[in-house]
Order: structure tokens, then C-alpha cells, then sequence
């Protein structure tokens, strides 16, 4: 805790208060590692390897990796972005919002295998598929139940904040990552249905998240 935290803990008795600066720089640094680690898994195709194919045929069978790496990148790049905006409600955090950030730092940093896993199942004509498509799914639904958990934390306690939040505007908030997060437990069955179709399902809930689902929150502090 650095000094300029010290009033905070003093004025709330035994409850330590952080500044967001330490939090918002070391999310920083995993969300850039793991959206990095993505493009690890596009291959290049060995010449040795190609015999009579060309390289454009080779190139276009890795069609999945590219699927996987475009959905991916987007998502967590869309967290990133609602992290961001979610830091700039806060003026401080307490040790239960550092806990819930790094839940959903371990969701996040977790993202790339199963990522490749599916890049590499996606097309197989047997149960492989369904169960990559599963496992991706489910990591998603992971990821998005911590965002909540962390949205709630960031939100919970009005000292923490640079405004008082209105109850309505966080139950319209809460609202949007309901839906969301419904329909990301939508598609772990739907993974059994067609892999293919659950990741570009997840593409679509990525275009969704683009939109500020933190919008009613800020519109109240104008």
C-alpha cells in the first residue's frame, strides 16, 4: 500500500483501500501476453511438407486457426476495453476487487489453449470436435461469470467510486451481462451441435460486448 492509499485505510478503520493505478497496469500486461500468445498458433507451412499441394491450398486448410484466432483476439480484446471503462468508475479498490480481478485475469490468461485446442479439432469428423468446441465454451462461460463477479465488486461499496452508481443504472448493467451470460452457457450446448457454429456464436456475443454495457452507469455521473 502506497502512502497516498494510507487515508483511505485509516479513515476506513481495518478496511484497506488500494488506488487502481497497480491493478489497471498488471491486467495491462496479461491481457497484452495472452492476446499475443494467439497468433503462436498460426503455423507456417514447411515446404518439405506440401509434396504436391500448394502453398495457397496449405494455407487455406488452416482455415480453423485463423476462425479460432479472429474470435478469440476479439474477445479478449473487447474485455480489455470493458476492463478499462470498468477501472474508470473506480477511484480505489478494496483486497476483495483485486481478488476478483485476478479470477478474471486467470480466465483470460487461460483463453489461448483452448483456442488452439479448438484450431485444432474444429473439423474433425468425431466426438473431438464437440468436446474442444466444450471445453472453449465453457471457458468462456468461466470468463464471463468473472466479469460479473468483478463488476459487482467494483460497484458493491460507494466509497470505491468516483460517483454513487443509482440502483437502476446497476440493474440495467447487471442486466446486459445476464444476457450475455446466458447466452454464453447457450453455447456450451450448442458446441454439441456444431463446433462451427459455436464459435461463430462467440463472435457475434464479442460484437455484442462492443457496445458500452456500462453506459447506464457513467450516464448517471454527468
Amino acid at each position: 500500500m502506497t502512502s497516498q492509499d494510507e487515508p483511505y485505510a485509516a479513515a476506513a478503520g481495518r478496511i484497506a483501500y488500494f488506488s487502481t493505478s497497480r491493478l489497471e497496469a498488471f491486467s495491462d500486461g496479461v491481457f497484452a501476453i495472452a492476446i499475443t500468445l494467439l497468433v503462436l498458433d498460426l503455423k507456417v507451412p514447411e515446404p518439405d511438407a506440401l509434396q504436391d499441394e500448394s502453398l495457397t491450398a496449405a494455407l487455406a486448410r488452416q482455415w480453423p486457426s485463423y476462425f479460432a484466432y479472429l474470435v478469440s483476439f476479439l474477445v479478449i480484446g473487447i474485455i480489455w476495453i470493458n476492463h478499462h471503462a470498468m477501472c474508470a468508475l473506480a477511484r480505489r479498490v478494496d483486497r476483495r476487487t483485486l481478488f476478483a480481478n485476478l479470477f478474471l485475469l486467470l480466465t483470460v490468461s487461460v483463453i489461448p489453449f483452448p483456442t488452439r485446442l479448438l484450431a485444432t479439432y474444429l473439423t474433425a469428423d468425431n466426438s473431438n470436435a464437440h468436446t474442444a468446441a466444450a471445453v472453449y465454451a465453457l471457458t468462456m462461460v468461466a470468463m464471463s461469470i468473472a466479469f460479473s463477479v468483478l463488476f459487482l465488486a467494483f460497484t458493491r461499496d460507494a466509497r470505491l467510486l468516483n460517483s454513487p452508481i443509482p440502483p437502476q443504472a446497476r440493474r440495467t448493467a447487471r442486466r446486459r451481462f445476464g444476457i450475455g451470460g446466458l447466452c454464453y452457457l447457450a453455447t456450451v450446448g450448442l458446441a454439441y451441435l456444431s463446433p462451427v457454429a459455436m464459435l461463430a456464436t462467440h463472435a457475434v456475443l464479442a460484437v455484442y460486448y462492443c457496445f458500452d454495457q456500462l453506459a447506464p452507469a457513467r450516464a448517471t455521473r454527468r
